[in-house]
């Protein structure tokens, strides 16, 4: 893949995991009950967005940076099928469904560079 995809995916992660941290509520409402403390979820995935995606941009680091991104994206599809099932207000109903298979996207795309 080209130099343009990678930092695109790049600036995709950090964008995402700072906005974690600028508008945390977005976030925070789509973890499922089930998960214990929101709150810290939340900026935990906004630190490994941001040092996932600043990962991708060297050598030494890119191949690890997605293969965490794959874990990334496989940790966060419980938040993602909890938005479609909610029916998260704000957002319609065939955006939430094509959100899923985005995920799927998302994780051939990060392969690309392990």
């Amino acid at each position: 893949m080209g130099q343009v995809s990678l930092y695109l995916m790049s600036a995709v992660y950090i964008l995402a995991g700072i906005m974690h941290f600028i508008k945390p509520k977005i976030y925070i409402r789509i973890i499922p009950p089930y998960f214990p403390n929101p709150t810290l979820l939340n900026k935990i995935a906004g630190v490994a967005e941001i040092v996932l995606g600043l990962g991708l941009l060297f050598d030494s680091t890119r191949s690890y940076a997605a293969f965490g991104i794959i874990l990334l994206l496989i940790a966060v599809f419980p938040a993602n099928l909890y938005m479609y099932q909610k029916k998260t207000k704000g957002i319609p109903t065939w955006m939430l469904a094509l959100r899923l298979p985005i995920q799927f996207v998302l994780i051939g795309w990060a392969y690309l560079y392990i």
